[in-house]
């Protein structure tokens, strides 16, 4: 009796005919392995690629080609023959240099500026301070926190309409509290000092639901611990919103702004349907400037009005790199 059997150990079965052994036996394991990591990383590089190709089609489809043709219409000189048959000239920065030279270039820019930097403020200020409200747990907090959500969830031809009606001049229902509380009559949509204003207003009251609920989530995150440990410290409601609420909320709050921002900078139908950039131009935005050259009359300006779209795009991408760098510089 050999030892193995001797211990009680089995010896394993004999190899078939023609079976390789020792280092060419690895190899060809070796080698079977292989080719099954290959096979795979090929399928799942294949599933990728399978579920990449609709995303890439649809960004295709409806961005990359709407924006190449958008520069292609701001460097060529169309004409609506040639926009539909083809054949426009080149004339290079010709339609570039024609809009930054309007009088309503400015103007548009000005008030593009002017609109979106107050509609951000007080759409963050308002939204932070009902993010912090509700923050608190009472019985009516969600209805409410619903209830504040409808403007967001009305499409803008309603709430344009609805604002256009309770700014009317002579039968809107602000004007007739402004009356009723012993004030004279203002002309939110027809005078020129009014009109952005108005815009602004009905602006900040669409925005304020998206910010409450961003900054609301934020506010989530936040351990309570943090806010039970400074009580005990002493700190007040005020110095734990400076100390604790804002510092921990920042990086929700540059994401928030960055999204109003470029949400707020490509506002048109709001301020189309209120006031048309009007009266004259002391509501139009770079928005409302671009449609007008490009739609607004019977001898539409296709180049320029590219010309501004594409101005207008380099803007929001500017506020984005800045966005970036920031965010960067925070890391490090």
């Amino acid at each position: 009796m050999t030892t193995a059997h001797a211990d009680g150990l089995k010896q394993p079965p004999p190899a078939p005919p023609g079976t390789p052994h020792g280092p060419r036996a690895a190899a060809v394991s070796g080698a079977r392995h292989g080719r099954h990591d290959r096979g795979g990383r090929r399928s799942a590089q294949l599933a990728a690629w399978g579920f990449l190709t609709p995303v890439a089609a649809y960004l295709g489809a409806f961005y990359a080609y709407p924006l190449y043709r958008n520069v292609d219409l701001s460097v060529r000189h169309y004409t609506v023959r040639s926009f539909v048959q083809g054949g426009a000239p080149f004339s290079g920065w010709d339609n570039f240099q024609q809009v930054l030279h309007d009088p309503t270039f400015g103007t548009a820019l000005r008030n593009t500026m002017v609109f979106t930097l107050v509609s951000i403020v007080f759409q963050y200020l308002i939204g932070l301070a009902l993010a912090v409200f509700f923050n608190r747990s009472f019985r009516l907090a969600p209805t409410l926190r619903a209830l504040f959500l409808i403007p967001w969830l009305l499409p803008l031809i309603v709430s344009a309409s609805t604002w256009s009606w309770m700014l009317n001049s002579e039968s809107g229902v602000v004007n007739y509290a402004l009356r009723f509380i012993g004030m004279g009559k203002v002309d939110w949509l027809t005078s020129p000092s009014w009109a952005l204003t108005s815009v602004i207003i009905a602006n900040v009251w669409i925005g304020i639901p998206f910010n409450l609920v961003i900054l609301h989530s934020g506010l989530q995150n936040i351990p309570a611990e943090l806010y039970e440990a400074a009580a005990l410290d002493g700190a007040g409601g005020w110095q734990q919103f400076r100390r604790i609420t804002f510092p921990l909320l920042r990086p929700v709050s540059a994401i928030t702004v960055l999204l109003g921002l470029i949400y707020t900078l490509k506002v048109f139908d709001l301020i189309w349907i209120m006031t048309k950039g009007g009266p004259g131009d002391s509501s139009s935005t770079l928005a409302t400037w671009s449609y007008r050259l490009g739609f607004g009359s019977l001898l539409p300006e296709f180049g320029p009005g590219a010309a501004v779209g594409n101005i207008l795009i380099l803007i929001a991408l500017a506020f984005g790199l800045l966005y970036i760098r920031a965010q960067r510089r925070q890391v490090a």
